[in-house]
């Protein structure tokens, strides 16, 4: 894949050369050139996990109200998904296609199959003068945020991504979880280096933020600036803590930071833990943490109406789960009103010897629970994933895997150049496209 977008790359750089001599562009003071395509800005939205079949059955969920993509008609593409070495990827190398323009096998983040080190779209962003961000609701070490800011041969590598993270000039904010891993094992993390990467962080210029609070009476000073909201992941959006942001409140304050730069910004948020709904095949957890999701892609494209030299691009690295649509008048997505708590909460609230299923049952959901259905949940091998096969079956849920498919997933894009995205694309198009509407190249 990376062969085929060479002479691309080169013709791109080409053209960008003559676009700058022969309109009088020349470098700003810091020897960045100016982007001159119809985008000064890119919003970049990840939903982890994320296909048409989750698309479809939020949909439904909605009942009353279109998503945000539907309304504004963003549908752009579909996406290939597949890695270097499997029909069936990992976020680890669907991250990495995402942010650099090229494939690489299951696991690695920001190197190529040969270990080579991949430039970013983020990199080529903040060398033409933007200011760059990365949000997510995961440890901000996760494999899609990571594979913007990092170079590893294994995705578990979570403490060498959070320094190689604070060490990357290149990146000005970083909103998510995981501060366990910034700090040293005495200060109750889990670096067996003895470094504080937060105390690190503050010397080197960045504010740091860890609550919700904070966020909200920020005023966007500095030049940097690391929220860091919980220890590990921030919660579900179901189960958001008080001290917690939403995924909402980091993007919106995360574009009113990056927006102050004249040359414009790059940012990628992700809905996280959509992925982890359809690991566990969970239809709350996707359909809550979707709803999530949206309220940040609102806020994109709210940005963009009101500046119409921004861009929003909205694309799943992968489809998790082999979610299928059953709606019928028996069994309905929009039932999911009927459940109070996800399935692991559920299953966490049962006692070992399964004496209070019945009350928990009735307690956490609205629905008429038959013996024979108790029975079964009882000589389950895993009661929270019989619990939310049981509920899916009665919301009008299927799923096909606990794990990731190789299906295409939709592209959404709205704003200036937004026409570019449109056909069946591979994944690494995607970011050299964004790079075509900042008038770009170089991936």
């Amino acid at each position: 894949m990376k062969k085929k977008f060479i002479t691309y790359g080169l013709v791109g750089a080409v053209t960008i050369g003559l676009i700058a001599t022969t309109t009088g562009v020349s470098a700003s003071d810091d020897g960045s050139i100016p982007s001159n395509g119809p985008a000064k800005n890119v919003i970049f939205l990840i939903p982890d996990g994320f296909s048409q079949s989750y698309a479809s059955s939020y949909r439904f969920y909605k009942e009353d109200a279109l998503p945000i993509w539907d309304e504004k008609d963003m549908l752009a593409a579909m996406v290939k998904t597949g890695s270097n070495n499997a029909a069936i990827t990992d976020s680890a190398a669907a991250g990495t296609a995402l942010a650099t323009g090229h494939k690489t096998d299951n696991g690695v983040i920001g190197l190529g199959p040969d270990g080579e080190s991949l430039p970013t779209i983020l990199d080529r962003a903040k060398e033409n003068g933007k200011r760059t961000g990365l949000v997510a609701t995961s440890t901000i070490t996760h494999a899609t945020p990571a594979a913007f800011a990092a170079k590893v041969e294994s995705r578990g590598s979570y403490t060498e991504i959070a320094k190689q993270m604070m060490e990357n000039e290149n990146v000005d904010l970083l909103f998510g979880g995981g501060r366990t891993e910034f700090l040293p094992e005495s200060e109750g993390g889990i670096r067996d280096d003895d470094r504080n990467l937060i105390t690190y962080a503050e010397e080197s210029g960045y504010t740091y933020l860890e609550t919700r609070r904070q966020l909200r009476q920020w005023e966007g000073e500095g030049d940097k600036v690391l929220g860091l909201f919980a220890e590990e992941a921030l919660e579900p959006s179901l189960n958001q803590r008080t001290d917690e942001p939403s995924l909402a409140e980091m993007t919106h304050t995360a574009i009113d930071f990056l927006s102050k730069e004249e040359e414009g910004f790059f940012l990628m948020v992700e809905g996280s833990q959509i992925d982890w709904a359809g690991h566990d095949n969970d239809p709350l957890y996707a359909m809550t943490d979707t709803e999530a999701f949206e309220e940040a892609v609102k806020i994109a494209v709210d940005y963009a109406d009101t500046h119409e030299d921004t861009l929003v691009v909205m694309v799943g690295d992968h489809d998790t789960g082999g979610m299928a649509v059953h709606a019928s008048e028996e069994a309905h997505p929009t039932m999911l009103n009927q459940v109070h708590a996800l399935g692991m909460d559920i299953a966490e609230a049962v006692t070992h010897d399964y004496a209070n299923l019945e009350d928990v049952l009735k307690e956490k959901t609205s629905f008429e629970w038959t013996e024979e259905e108790m029975d079964d949940l009882k000589e389950a091998e895993s009661l929270k994933l019989a619990i939310n096969g049981a509920i899916s079956e009665k919301t009008g849920f299927g799923w096909s895997s606990y794990d990731h498919t190789g299906i295409d997933v939709p592209l959404f894009a709205y704003g200036a150049g937004a026409e570019s995205f449109n056909g069946t694309m591979d994944n690494t198009d995607v970011p050299k496209k964004m790079l075509e509407a900042l008038g770009l190249s170089g991936l």
